[in-house]
Formats: C-alpha cells, sequence, structure tokens
C-alpha cells in the first residue's frame, strides 16, 4: 500500500491531536484530579501513537507509548500528578511537534528520544523523585540533530531584522581556562554587546552566565550594524580572552540553524470552542471547557479544502467582479430594459456568491490564539511569574491571509507583557496587586475591522522613561517631547531600535522588534496604538481588515486620475472652503465638530498632474479616521462607492508610502488605492 498517499492527512490529523494534546495538558495542569481531562488526552495519545505506527514512524510511536503508559497509571488512579510528570509530558510533546514538524519537511521523523523515554519509563516505575524536577527542568529539550537553540520567536525577530538591514551575528565566546572570575570577563563582553547592538539569545541563559553555570563559552545572536571585524576586535581586547569567532548569519544560514514551529494551515472547522478563562494555578493560560454535543443533535459536516484551491477560486472570482461592474456599466450607457434586467439579477446572485467566497476563506483567530496558553505558561515558569491567560473572541473570523501574518506580531507583544508588564510576585503583593498577574488576549468585530486587544494589569509604562531613552536615541528632541501627549509619548517605543531595556535579557526588552510588529500590522492594511496607566497595566490594540482581497471603497478624482479610499476609514464627505483652512505652526487645520484637525492635500502627496486644490476656492473633503485621529483629505470629486478587486503594485510606485495598490474599474481603467492610515501621523 502507498502511505505517501496518506501523508497528508496523517500530518493534518496529527496537528489536530498534537493542538488537542497541548490544550487538554494544560486544562490538566489546573485540575490534575479531573479523570474525565485524562481521558481525553489518553485517546488523543492513543490515536496518535496507532497512526504513527501505521505510516512506519517508528519513533514517534515510541515516545507516544511511553507518554501513553504514563497516562493509563493516572487515569486508573494508580499515579498522581506532579510538577515533574507535567514537564516530562510537556517535553514530550516538544518531541512529538519536532518529530511531526521533520515530516513536513521531507525527513524520516527520527530523533533520539533515548533520554526522554527514560525519563517517562522511571514515571512508570515509581522510581523518579521530587527532586528530580529541579534536574528535568535544567535538562536540555530534545531537538533534532542539528537544530540551533532559537525558538520561534527569536528566529522572527532576527529574520525580519535581516530583511530590514540589519546585521546578524553568531558569537561564540571562549574565556581562558585559568580564568578565576568567568562571570566578570562574561559581564565585560555583554557590556560590548550592548553597545554594539541588541542581544536577542543568549545559550547559556545570561542568568546562568551571571551565576558561572557554564563551561568556559557560551554563543550569543545579536543585531548590530557593527562589521564583523570590529565586533570580534573589541571582544578579543577583553583579557583572558581566549578566543571569539563572529559570524554573520544571512537567511539561509538562519534557516539552517532554525526551523520555527509553525501552525498547521488553517482549516474551516464547524463548532470551533472558544479558548477563554483564567487558569487556576500559577503560570497557567486559561482554556475553555470544550462542550460535548447536544444529545440527539445533527453532527457537523465538513471537509478539507487545499489552500491552493482557495486562493485560485478568489482570483477567478476577483475577475469576475470586475466584468460584473463592467457589464452594469454598459447597461446604464445602453439602456436596454432586458439587459439591465439580466445585469442586476446577475449582480444580486454575484453578491451572494462574493459573500459564499469571502466566508470560505474566513478562518477563527483561535488557529493563532491556541497556540498562546502553552507559550505564556513556558514563558512565565522561566521567569518565575505567576500568570493567567484569559483568551476570550477566539471564535472571532479574519481572512486567511491576515491570520497567517499575525501570528509573530502577537508573539512579540504577548512575550513583552509577560516579560515587562507583569511584575514578579513580590512585587505584586508589594503593590497591594494579587500575586498572580493577568493577561487577556481579546477579539471582537467592529464594523468592517477585527480588533485584537492585548491587555495587562503589570506596573504600565513609564513616561519619563520612555521620553529619556527618545531623546538620548535622538528619535526626538527634549521641546518635542514636552509637547507630546502621553498616548504620543507611548508610541514611541515602536521607533527603530527602541529599547529601554536596563540590561540583557533572553526575552525581548519593550521595543526590541515592536517596530517590526508596527510595519508588519501597517503592511496589512490595519494599525496599533497603546495605552498605559502607570502602576495599573498596559494595553496593546490593533486594529485589522476583515480581508485583504475584496474591498468596499469610495472612488474619486483627481483631475484626470482616479483613486480608491477603503470606506472602513471614512468617517463622512464634505465640502471645505479655502477660507476655513488655518496655518497653525506650519500645519494646514480646520475647525471640524468642536476639534482641530489636519488637512491633508491628495494632490500633494500623489504628485497630481492635472489638479491643484490650492486654486480651489471650496474642494469635496473626505473625513477619516485612524483610531482617535482624524484628518480632512481634499479631493477634485466624488464618482461613487464600489467593490474593488485589491491588486498589488509590486515594487511600482514604491516610493509613494499613501499608496496600497491598484484595482480595475469597469470601464477597463486602473484606479490606484489609497492607504488612510499613511495619511495620519
Amino acid at each position: 500500500m502507498d502511505m505517501n498517499a496518506y501523508l497528508s492527512m496523517f500530518i493534518d490529523e496529527s496537528n489536530d491531536h498534537l493542538q488537542a494534546l497541548n490544550e487538554n495538558l494544560l486544562r490538566l495542569e489546573n485540575s490534575p484530579d479531573d479523570l474525565t481531562i485524562v481521558q481525553d488526552i489518553f485517546r488523543s495519545a492513543h490515536t496518535l501513537k496507532g497512526m504513527s505506527a501505521t505510516m512506519g514512524f517508528e519513533d514517534l510511536a515510541h515516545l507516544t507509548h511511553e507518554m501513553e503508559n504514563v497516562l493509563d497509571l493516572v487515569r486508573n488512579g494508580k499515579l498522581s500528578m506532579d510538577s515533574f510528570i507535567f514537564d516530562t509530558l510537556f517535553k514530550g510533546l516538544d518531541a512529538l511537534e519536532s518529530m511531526v514538524k521533520d515530516i513536513v519537511g521531507g525527513g524520516t521523523g527520527k530523533l533520539d528520544v533515548t533520554e526522554l523515554v527514560g525519563q517517562l519509563k522511571k514515571i512508570v516505575s515509581g522510581e523518579h523523585t521530587a527532586g528530580a524536577e529541579a534536574a528535568a527542568s535544567a535538562a536540555p529539550q530534545a531537538q533534532p540533530s542539528g537544530e540551533a537553540v532559537l525558538d520561534q520567536y527569536q528566529y522572527s525577530v532576527l529574520q525580519q531584522s535581516i530583511g530590514t538591514g540589519h546585521r546578524v551575528y553568531r558569537t561564540i565566546v571562549t574565556i581562558r581556562k585559568d580564568c578565576v572570575l568567568k562571570s566578570a570577563r562574561a559581564y565585560m563582553v555583554f557590556n560590548v554587546l550592548e553597545q554594539a547592538g541588541e542581544v536577542v539569545k543568549s545559550q547559556p541563559s545570561v542568568q546562568d552566565i551571571e551565576q558561572e553555570k557554564f563551561d568556559n563559552s557560551f554563543t550569543v545572536f545579536l543585531i548590530s550594524q557593527w562589521t564583523a571585524d570590529d565586533l570580534k576586535k573589541q571582544i578579543a581586547g577583553i583579557s583572558e580572552i581566549e578566543a571569539v569567532e563572529v559570524t554573520e548569519l544571512d537567511a539561509e544560514a538562519l534557516n539552517a540553524l532554525s526551523r520555527p514551529s509553525q501552525p498547521s494551515e488553517p482549516e474551516r472547522k464547524a463548532d470551533k470552542p472558544q479558548a477563554a478563562g483564567p487558569a487556576g494555578q500559577a503560570g497557567q493560560a486559561g482554556q475553555a471547557e470544550k462542550r460535548p454535543p447536544a444529545a440527539g443533535g445533527a453532527v457537523a459536516k465538513t471537509i478539507r479544502v487545499d489552500i491552493e484551491r482557495l486562493d485560485v477560486l478568489m482570483n477567478l472570482f476577483s475577475e469576475l467582479l470586475i466584468d460584473r461592474v463592467r457589464l452594469e456599466q454598459l447597461a446604464s450607457e445602453i439602456r436596454s430594459a432586458e439587459l439591465t434586467e439580466t445585469v442586476e439579477h446577475m449582480s444580486r446572485i454575484s453578491a451572494d456568491l462574493q459573500n459564499i467566497v469571502l466566508k470560505l476563506r474566513m478562518v477563527p483567530v483561535e488557529t493563532v490564539f491556541n497556540r498562546f496558553p502553552r507559550m505564556v505558561r513556558d514563558l512565565a515558569k522561566s521567569l518565575n511569574k505567576k500568570v493567567d491567560l484569559i483568551i476570550t473572541g477566539a471564535e472571532t473570523e479574519l481572512d486567511r491571509t491576515v491570520i497567517d501574518e499575525i501570528g509573530d506580531p502577537l508573539v512579540h507583544l504577548l512575550r513583552n507583557s509577560v516579560d515587562h508588564g507583569i511584575e514578579p510576585a513580590d512585587k505584586r503583593l508589594e503593590a497591594g496587586k494579587p500575586e498572580t498577574g493577568t493577561v487577556h488576549l481579546r477579539a471582537f468585530h467592529s464594523g468592517n475591522n477585527v480588533f485584537i486587544e492585548i491587555e495587562d494589569d503589570g506596573g504600565g509604562i513609564r513616561r519619563d522613561k520612555v521620553l529619556a531613552t527618545a531623546v538620548k536615541r535622538g528619535i526626538i528632541t527634549e521641546e518635542q517631547g514636552k509637547a507630546m501627549t502621553d498616548e504620543e509619548v507611548y508610541m514611541l517605543i515602536f521607533a527603530p531600535g527602541f529599547s529601554t531595556a536596563e540590561q540583557v535579557s533572553d526575552i525581548s526588552g519593550r521595543g526590541v522588534g515592536l517596530d517590526v510588529v508596527r510595519s508588519k500590522i501597517n503592511s496589512l492594511g490595519g494599525s496599533v496604538t497603546v495605552r498605559s496607566e502607570l502602576g495599573k497595566g498596559t494595553v496593546f490594540s490593533i486594529q485589522l481588515p476583515l480581508t485583504l482581497s475584496i474591498i468596499s471603497a469610495m472612488l474619486l478624482k483627481l483631475g484626470s486620475e482616479k483613486y480608491a479610499i477603503p470606506l472602513s476609514s471614512i468617517m463622512e464627505t464634505t465640502i471645505i472652503k479655502r477660507s476655513q483652512i488655518h496655518n497653525i505652526h506650519g500645519n494646514a487645520m480646520i475647525e471640524f465638530r468642536g476639534a482641530i484637525i489636519p488637512v491633508v492635500s491628495l494632490a500633494e502627496l500623489v504628485d497630481s498632474p492635472d489638479y491643484d486644490d490650492k486654486r480651489e476656492e471650496e474642494c469635496e473633503a473626505i473625513i477619516i479616521r485612524k483610531g482617535d485621529k482624524w484628518a480632512a483629505v481634499l479631493v477634485d470629486d466624488f464618482i461613487g462607492q464600489s467593490d474593488i478587486v485589491l491588486k498589488p503594485l509590486g515594487k511600482y510606485l514604491s516610493g509613494y508610502s499613501v499608496i496600497s495598490g491598484a484595482t480595475i474599474l469597469g470601464d477597463g481603467q486602473v484606479a490606484l488605492i489609497i492607504d488612510p492610515n499613511a495619511m495620519i501621523r
């Protein structure tokens, strides 16, 4: 029998079972005496073992079998769960995910799991002790041969830094064996590294190096603008340094070092449960109970569809939409009753078809959210903090193209909230707070947008510290800082290279990578804002469009040229007289509904060849909004509203930040699509 024919099905099913195992283990850690959860875990493990054995992946089946033995004792009341058992099972899941990931990449799924199997056998035989917990947490995680120590987040930061023109180095420093104070020499090395750029990863960790828990060498992954020779020269100049190896990494070399765990392709599924609710123990992430189907209720039927087929369907429908608009225009010109009636009927049918096509591409944000509880659990444990992750609105749907891109920015923001937002337990108690911090991850619809918020009840962002750092790094002047509102100050943490971190950390400080977060969200047609209250906490709010393929837009003219602006950003249209526009500190402003808002000339932004609003006594204007900021955009004339297909321009017109793409109109002309977010600063 040809097993390759079943490989795709095996991978899909394995990812589903691994996700279920992760979620249920987190639930069990909150309620260790709930045997119904143990039964769910056992069934998933048993099914995964059988599938792996059938497909010939022996290492995967062997490890799952040993995990199954532990779970069998627990469900029969012969073994009580403790921290060591949980940690070992989670490491087993990590190893299983690594093997499945290797299979996805065309590998054999083989992995040396001898140490893990040994720990599981000791649990079964009763040989493990509470003292083994420390050893288990200190033991290196099983990884496929040749795979580096970078996790998904660190890999993402380094990869995106390379893409934005920064240099990424792997630096291996060896200290002489006769050195008396290794940690002091390492401290001097890190001082040099901090001057050179941003440390993303240290192996061993910075904490272990400070406590001299390392041999004579350590490895550091660094983002810098220094040359490799300068970096090597500076480190080698420190006394008692035996050797320095500095290697600049390109995208290919970085990929060879670490293949980060990526979520499986989003799939259409029925009756997705909402992930929500606080965890009951320290460092745990909450998950809602999965509701069983009602007795006698109809079972939803689903099929798996290749994502590429949906992309082809969307492209074909996009072309159909362009022809539909063209037919509507021709019908209005010819004025044939029969043709008009037929076109109107076709328009209604194609509108229904459009809704179905868009819904087919909509995926619950749960497909991204469901990997965060485990991440927060591990992160809180490594930082010795107590954190609850509460997820709400996981059933909120987004276009698949947005879902695929939003994962990394959310990882950045969540890790910052846990690391720098939530205070250690002792400081929280001193401040009169519960020792367990809370991070809310919520998603909800609002109009044609989806909002994702990450809120922590930590210490908040210090305005004075942000301003001091921004002035020191030359981002703003002291005079500019004094005139800025709190929100404007907080947004400075998204400036490239901004960081208020006082010491090197394996986990990025607030600011490291946040410029990448904003760039990524802006590229999706969205925006990110931050609110903070000192001592109370911080809220990051991300606004995203429902879909990137077909949007409703206002068509308008600038002389002989046509443009489109998404309706989701337009508050209203109006007429502005030249006499209403005032010059305030060099900026054109008008009073609108009791507020002073800026006036933007679209003709100037796009270098219009045959329209100049300065020659007009009064202009049509569009009032747009980004968050709580407003602006009035001057235009020539309105054409009307229409559904348009967004076509990317690639490298064309890359010098115009306000142009996000183009569309083909019903008369065959091309209209450029304006990005309202780029017009409001």
